[in-house]
């Protein structure tokens, strides 16, 4: 088994003394120190405390870019499925980190501002891509920023939904799942609405029936 990098020991201290001591109370010396290293050797891994607590997150970063630059234009949407797995699959093959992370980053305000921020970096990441592979077609922006926001909303519906269980199944297979309905947005989206056509609004009470509903829409078309 390969001994782990020193940023992932330092990771694994900060957590662990977070838990044991209370994320104020903790230093970076203490961190430093529970992973046998010095402070300066601590400081050419992070910038602070609470980046201690999302170990290598620029080198997933990097692999999640070099994934999705490798992809052709008719493989563009498999390049970004695969990309997504890579960052579940990040938390999951450490688990037990990942876990108690979870629980200190509801409890301490400064480390959800630090994940916040690094869900806003994977986004960015999936927005410049699908923005280069739509190019200068109709809406290019707001589809990029759409398909974007649904691959990190599905991802993290099904990291939260494990992370709340325990760890306690393996999340890929609803992953796929979230990303089947993600992947019909993206085809739906890939035919922008050419111009002059027309949007129907119609609204109804909850307790239409959808085929109550149907009928009401399919009777405004026709009668156009």
């Amino acid at each position: 088994m390969p001994k782990p990098s020193i940023s992932h020991r330092l990771a694994e201290a900060a957590v662990a003394l977070f838990d044991e001591n209370g994320y104020d109370a903790t230093t970076v010396d203490d961190i430093a120190a529970r992973a046998g290293v010095s402070r300066s050797t601590f400081f050419r891994h992070y910038h602070s405390k609470e980046d201690a607590i999302f170990p290598d997150h620029d080198a997933l970063l990097a692999r999640i870019d070099t994934r999705l630059r490798a992809s052709a234009a008719d493989t563009a949407i498999v390049a970004i499925t695969d990309a997504v797995r890579l960052v579940l699959a990040h938390y999951v093959d450490d688990a037990e980190v990942s876990l108690r992370r979870y629980r200190l980053v509801r409890e301490v305000p400064a480390l959800r501002d630090r994940e916040i921020a690094s869900v806003a970096r994977y986004q960015r990441l999936f927005r410049e891509f699908v923005g280069e592979w739509l190019g200068d077609s109709p809406d290019a922006g707001l589809r990029a920023e759409l398909m974007a926001a649904s691959v990190v909303a599905a991802h993290n519906q099904v990291l939260r939904g494990w992370l709340r269980a325990g760890g306690a199944y393996d999340p890929f297979e609803l992953l796929d799942h979230a990303l089947g309905y993600v992947i019909a947005t993206f085809r739906h989206l890939e035919q922008p609405q050419e111009k002059g056509e027309q949007v129907v609004v119609a609204t109804f009470s909850r307790s239409a029936s959808p085929r109550a509903v149907m009928e009401a829409i399919q009777a405004h078309l026709e009668a156009r």
